[in-house]
């Protein structure tokens, strides 16, 4: 079992060379959930990511042969990203293999840390054999994202810092993908606090503990926007952690994920990951279990695809009425689009989007289909907008 201990020593280890990142409260996303809100903000790591604190203490842990030998990690990107940024600060040759699913941005990021990237298996499992088998090929020491005690040692010093920086917290949320930032902070948090309350948070197609505390269940897998929590079951040294020290996992859907992110973004001002942000979508789907409570969430990583991100938030304003989409039914003759135009910005509506179809939609050879995309404040001015334009003509919302 991992000890204070350790987390304490790799503290002082990585001492210099990872980021004490800001631990801060939100009043925004305190007043959205009802609970008060203290984040811990490991998405402005140098790499984005808690996932260099485990690599940095673990590489510094390697024997002279060991660094001569290189390293080689499997990861859908923190964890690159993290090994690549430390193996070069030691001058360690490092390979990295990455599931062909892994977001171009983390794929770059990892490369531009000077590590050589593979891109291997159309999952994490996958990947991982093709990473064993190049490591005995080549006889360098394999740096496993989480079911490593020197790894969970590292992640732990991420609640090492929150308890020393943060006021009174009755609990603490932490997103599990193989469990090593849950393991390694509930062992500091139990230490430092032993009654606060640890909460572990999977997404539904990656829920291998959503029958926690009872056995491990084998998950569906497929796409999430938490890719990188996308791990089908979890290491073995953390879920002993977990399984003594932590009371409860919640899952979390999709679409609470997409939420967490544009109000992270538009309410903290901060850019957070699917994963980063599973904590926060848990506090929102489960409200009942956080109201009046102190919760501290480790936002705990922020390389999102830039387009990724955008569609997050253009579909999260679709979802809560501040985009709409009508499809209007026009006569085909000169000036109704300009007529159409005016009457939206006269309502204070922004279009952003407009698709005019005479030929396949229209229902006479005499008139089109007009589809337009249009930015609203709120569903009641969207309304207002929708009502305007059906006073002229024929409007349905898509």
């Amino acid at each position: 079992m991992l000890k204070f201990e350790d987390i304490t020593a790799a503290a002082a280890r990585i001492n210099g060379n990872v980021l004490r990142t800001p631990t801060i409260s939100s009043q925004s996303l305190s007043k959205a959930t009802g609970a008060d809100i203290t984040l811990k903000l490991e998405n402005l790591q140098a790499v984005g990511s808690f996932k260099e604190r485990g690599a940095a203490n673990k590489l510094a842990l390697l024997s002279e042969d060991e660094r001569k030998r290189g390293v080689i990690a499997v990861s859908a990107g923190n964890h690159a990203q993290g090994v690549a940024r430390h193996a070069s600060l030691l001058g360690i040759d490092a390979v990295i293999v990455m599931p062909k699913f892994t977001p171009a941005a983390k794929v770059v990021r990892t490369r531009n840390w000077g590590a050589r990237v593979i891109l291997e298996g159309e999952s994490f499992a996958e990947a991982l054999l093709f990473a064993q088998d190049l490591q005995a090929r080549e006889g360098r020491t394999f740096i496993h994202p989480y079911d490593d005690p020197a790894i969970m040692a590292g992640q732990g010093t991420c609640a090492l810092e929150l308890f020393e920086d943060a006021g009174p917290l009755d609990m603490l949320v932490a997103p599990i993908g193989g469990g090593g930032l849950l393991g390694g902070c509930s062992v500091a948090a139990k230490a430092m606090r032993p009654d606060v309350e640890l909460i572990g948070v999977q997404v539904e197609s990656y829920n291998s503990l959503s029958a926690f505390p009872g056995p491990a269940t084998h998950p569906s897998g497929g796409s999430t926007i938490a890719e990188g929590i996308a791990v089908m079951q979890i290491g073995q040294r953390p879920d002993e952690i977990i399984r003594k020290l932590v009371s409860k996992v919640l899952v979390v859907p999709e679409c609470a994920v997409e939420t967490a992110i544009t109000l992270l973004a538009e309410g903290a001002k901060q850019v957070s990951e699917g994963a980063g942000a599973a904590g926060l979508a848990a506090v929102m789907t489960y409200p009942e279990l956080f109201r009046d409570k102190k919760v501290a969430l480790p936002i705990s990583g922020g390389n999102i695809d830039s387009r990724i991100l955008a569609n997050t938030l253009l579909r999260a304003m679709l979802r809560d009425g501040r985009i709409l989409r009508l499809i209007m039914e026009i006569p085909d003759r000169p000036g109704v689009l300009a007529d159409i135009s005016r009457s939206i910005g006269e309502a204070g509506g922004n279009i952003i989007e407009v698709s005019h179809q005479r030929l396949f939609a229209a229902p006479s050879v005499q008139a089109a289909e007009l589809e337009v995309m249009i930015e609203a404040r709120d569903p009641e001015h969207a309304a207002l907008i929708t009502k305007a334009l059906g006073e002229h003509y024929i409007v349905r919302r898509a």
